[in-house]
């Protein structure tokens, strides 16, 4: 399905009765349950059941499992995810019947309008950021509406709607659709080419975030440590927004120091503030953590207040997520599916484990364009693991490319031949973390498809052996 293209975001009371096509999915699901909290008449369709429409049942949608033609009846708006294709038949019907169709950053945008809006975007730590900025800002008393690309392990929601004033939205650049998006305050974490199924080249994923810095009302909020956020600065000083950067950079208008691992958690202090300390390991979320206090000042909160909220913070689904322990052994998830990330997951591992125990990564690679592109980047940022098991490709919305599959990574590798395993047969997997783990030991399954379900079946395994 091709995005729609909108200038200026449609007020929410003006979408009428609204129908999601693929409402089961995460970012369509959040939207809907706002709009029903608002009282907005909302149906929608996904291919199978799951618990998601099970909750929007209860708030009143109407949704069908299965895609028909005759879903769409006495409907003014339809919201389409790039995941649907034209084929679809309800996409079809609304054509048929000149309904207003608009992609799902025009939704939210809807639902953010006559909100402080606060985006936050950036190749790396949308969802992290966007998770501890909502829960800070729910300590601080503020009760902000929020929608986010995982789930808060506090609440247990992607999105909901806050009697705040304030909306948090994770803003998503993979399709370039974040530009729909016209938020008073955003964050820019860091930029770095990515998508380029997308966007073709890298210079187009730095062009879009130029653009980005267009649609914002006041405030940016800028990782002067990374290269490609540092860049926005002039052209959001050229614009008259306020500007401030964070980092451990002394050019930083908010400076990290002395950041020190705690555990599971990291602490560290922000000059001219104080000790701040998470529950959340890694320097990279030191940086997230300042990025939020950033916000939470621009919006007039009390620094002891944010520094509370922030320690409160335990974490969102599939980022770093515990999912057991067992024989001395213990199991996290992450959604890491780019060199970068997987290389901060994995020396925030390192840090936890202290010299104390290995690190072992199981890495499944998304997408074959993009394990085609940054094959020996994952090749590079697994060698920070003492052990790497790579799986095959998870090709999602990809048809297969020859000679692109998980053996490719495995071969970049920079690790000892006897420390990396490829792994093509998922199903084995389990076996072979317990054939390697020893007690202390940490294993951290990665990637952004089905990967994630591992985790309990390593952790059985691990009890069995």
């Amino acid at each position: 399905m091709s995005l729609v293209k909108l200038v200026e975001p449609i007020p929410a009371e003006e979408l009428g009765r609204v129908h999601f096509i693929g409402i089961g999915g995460a970012g369509m699901s959040g939207i809907a349950r706002i709009l029903l909290k608002r009282g907005v008449a909302v149906s929608g369709s996904d291919a199978r059941s799951s618990d998601l429409l099970t909750e929007l049942r209860e708030l009143g949608a109407t949704v069908h499992v299965g895609h028909a033609a005759s879903h769409i009846r006495d409907v003014n708006t339809v919201v389409v995810s790039t995941a649907i294709r034209d084929s679809n038949p309800e996409l079809g019907e609304a054509l048929r019947q000149n309904v207003r169709i608009i992609p799902r950053a025009a939704a939210l945008a809807a639902v953010m309008t006559g909100k402080t809006g606060v985006a936050v975007a950036g190749t790396h730590g949308k969802t992290t950021t966007t998770s501890m900025l909502t829960v800070a800002l729910q300590k601080c008393g503020a009760d902000p509406s929020y929608c986010v690309g995982g789930q808060l392990v506090t609440t247990g929601l992607g999105a909901d709607e806050g009697t705040g004033q304030a909306f948090v939205a994770e803003a998503d650049e993979s399709d370039g659709s974040f530009l729909m998006l016209a938020p008073r305050i955003a964050v820019v974490t860091n930029v770095e080419p990515d998508h380029l199924d997308n966007y073709g080249e890298p210079q187009a994923v730095y062009d879009s975030f130029a653009r980005f810095v267009e649609r914002i009302g006041e405030t940016i909020v800028l990782c002067s440590d990374d290269p490609g956020a540092a860049e926005l600065a002039p052209i959001a000083r050229a614009r008259g927004l306020k500007v401030v950067t964070y980092g451990e950079g002394e050019e930083a208008d908010l400076r990290i120091c002395d950041v020190v691992p705690r555990g599971l958690g990291v602490e560290f202090t922000l000059k001219g503030h104080g000790a701040v300390r998470l529950s959340v390991p890694g320097r990279h979320n030191a940086l997230n953590a300042t990025a939020v206090i950033a916000v939470a000042l621009d919006l007039g909160l009390p620094f002891d207040e944010v520094r509370d909220g922030l320690a409160a913070f335990t974490g969102a689904k599939r980022r770093f997520e515990s999912k057991g322990e067992a024989d001395g052994v213990t199991v996290f998830d992450s959604y890491a599916h780019h060199p970068t990330e997987l290389a901060a997951d994995l020396r925030a591992a390192r840090d936890v484990v202290a010299g104390a125990g290995r690190v072992i990564a199981v890495f499944q690679p998304h997408l074959y364009s993009r394990t085609r592109f940054f094959a020996d980047e994952f090749g590079a940022a697994l060698g920070l693991a003492d052990e790497a098991i790579v799986l095959d490709v998870y090709g999602a919305r990809e048809d297969p490319e020859p000679g692109v599959s998980g053996a490719l990574v495995a071969g970049k590798v920079t690790l000892p031949a006897g420390n990396v395993a490829y792994a093509p047969d998922r199903a084995a997997v389990p076996a072979l973390v317990a054939e390697r783990a020893r007690p202390g030991d940490i294993v951290l399954t990665m990637g952004a498809g089905d990967v994630t379900e591992l985790g309990p079946r390593i952790v059985a395994e691990l009890r069995s052996r």
